[in-house]
């Protein structure tokens, strides 16, 4: 390909306008959170709206009923917050990136089941207890290997691994197999994969209350006392506020009066069919608000780049070739997950905040670039070269011919490769989960987490996916046949 003062100049003002754009992007949530500020006479100590975290999977403390998220760590919060006068904003977070969520600002404070140890009191301000439990050590049914903690040495436990319950494990001399939620820990350990988890007493009868046939017991009730508190960032001057509440409820008996509901009768599991009926309606609605519309917008954003990127790539000019070289290199070199916990939690740290949605189209765009732009500059190259000359005899100048003559020929060839990639997107959008974007599987998640019914629910997930990755590649078909039809053979 030849040289032309004329393209590397177009290409400059693609990037330059890519980079306003998203400047501009990154500008509005410092803007909103400036006037917000200016306009809400209420102390800083104590905002109008508290942001909670909370898991929403972790039964009887924290999960869904239907649509609605409740347990006991959610009612109480919820009398607390009405006490102080303030609204609340639960933020649905995984266990493992909760603390994270507190550090970057996403919230002001969780509610689930924080267990009190030296290291938590000493980086964040804890509230008084507001329930006091102990550890268990759940093994299979028919294991009677285990009669103390110490009997843990050597065997493997499925914990939180950031979790208190992992360090009694480990401090036990279990090897810790990481997971996610107690459900899913307690999954494993009745399909053989692990011998034990540790937890709270009050969460493991509550799910062998629920399940059944789990075919799971206690084998051991530790020495180990789990105070359960609240936890708010240092100085954020939120936790003397909630301790008089506390005091205050337990004082009047309405502390008790919730515990009771939740732990004074036995819990009792509804059937597969009614927790697919309750839940498939909100799966549905989550394909609808965030799965197809998170892919729709990413991959319209991360084609746009992708042109961009291929064409530097294409550029002789090195200053252009090579930045779109390493982008490219980096994002295909990372994984997804990892870029979308840099954007969501890391880039607080560098003063950049982003909301949930704009962090993973954010994440997901610069991806789809990356992979896309190698498609699209491949297809560009797959044109001969006697098309560039034949259009500049015509008097076309070579951003004319691009547009006119060698673009609509390379998208024949990218067609196919690029519907992979969006098919790829489709199902990428569930790792949007991990930085509190609740789509489709997420909500599989929350309603398997206190119902057990993983393989059905999950089954249900992955028949959607299925149906929209069918449709995209019906699509793809007639796109390609309509390409293709003036195309001699």
């Amino acid at each position: 390909m030849h040289s032309n003062p004329a393209r590397p100049r177009a290409l400059i003002r693609w990037f330059t306008a890519l980079a306003l754009a998203l400047a501009a992007l990154l500008a509005v949530p410092a803007v909103a959170q400036t006037a917000r500020a200016e306009s809400d006479p209420r102390p800083a100590e104590l905002p109008k709206t508290l942001k909670v975290g909370t898991e929403g999977v972790y039964p009887p403390f924290s999960f869904h009923e239907g649509s609605k998220l409740t347990g006991y760590d959610i009612e109480y919060f919820n009398e607390v917050a009405r006490r102080l006068g303030v609204e609340v904003s639960y933020v649905e977070t995984p266990w493992d990136s909760i603390f994270a969520a507190l550090d970057s600002g996403r919230i002001d404070i969780i509610a689930n089941q924080v267990t009190k140890n030296p290291e938590r009191t000493a980086r964040y301000d804890l509230s008084r207890p507001y329930v006091t439990t102990r550890g268990v050590v759940v093994v299979r049914g028919d294991d009677d290997s285990v009669k103390q903690l110490a009997d843990l040495k050597g065997r493997s436990s499925a914990q939180n691994i950031t979790s208190s319950w992992a360090k009694v494990a480990s401090g036990a001399g279990a090897k810790v197999v990481g997971v996610e939620s107690m459900d899913k820990a307690a999954d494993l350990v009745t399909q053989g994969r692990v011998d034990a988890l540790v937890n709270d007493e009050l969460a493991v009868r509550n799910f062998l209350s629920t399940h059944p046939s789990s075919g799971l017991k206690i084998a051991v009730t530790t020495d180990d006392e789990s105070q359960s508190v609240f936890a708010t960032k240092k100085g954020a001057g939120i936790i003397g506020d909630v301790d008089r509440t506390i005091a205050q409820m337990e004082a009047d008996g309405s502390a008790q009066k919730i515990y009771d509901t939740y732990f004074g009768v036995e819990a009792t599991a509804p059937s597969t069919w009614t927790v697919i009926k309750q839940n498939i309606g909100p799966m549905l609605g989550s394909v609808v608000s965030a799965t197809i519309p998170l892919t729709i917008i990413s991959f319209v954003i991360g084609l746009a780049l992708a042109l961009a990127v291929a064409l530097a790539r294409l550029s002789v000019n090195r200053l252009l070739e090579w930045p779109a070289r390493i982008f490219v290199s980096i994002f295909r070199g990372t994984p997804l997950l990892v870029q979308l916990f840099i954007v969501f939690f890391g880039l607080p740290q560098l003063g950049i905040k982003l909301g949930p949605w704009p962090s993973a189209v954010l994440a997901f765009s610069l991806n789809v670039a990356a992979y896309a732009a190698e498609i699209i500059r491949s297809a560009i190259l797959s044109v001969p070269k006697g098309q560039w000359e034949a259009a500049s005899t015509i008097g076309m100048n070579r951003a004319l011919a691009l547009r006119r003559v060698i673009l609509p020929q390379a998208a024949r060839v990218a067609v196919p490769p690029l519907s992979n990639t969006l098919i790829s997107l489709v199902k990428d959008t569930s790792l949007a989960s991990g930085i509190l974007v609740t789509e489709m599987f997420r909500r599989a998640q929350i309603a398997a987490a206190p119902s057990g019914a993983f393989l059905e629910l999950y089954g249900v997930a992955a028949a959607i996916y299925w149906i929209i990755c069918f449709v995209l590649g019906v699509v793809q078909t007639r796109l390609e046949d309509r390409l293709g039809r003036h195309v001699a053979s």
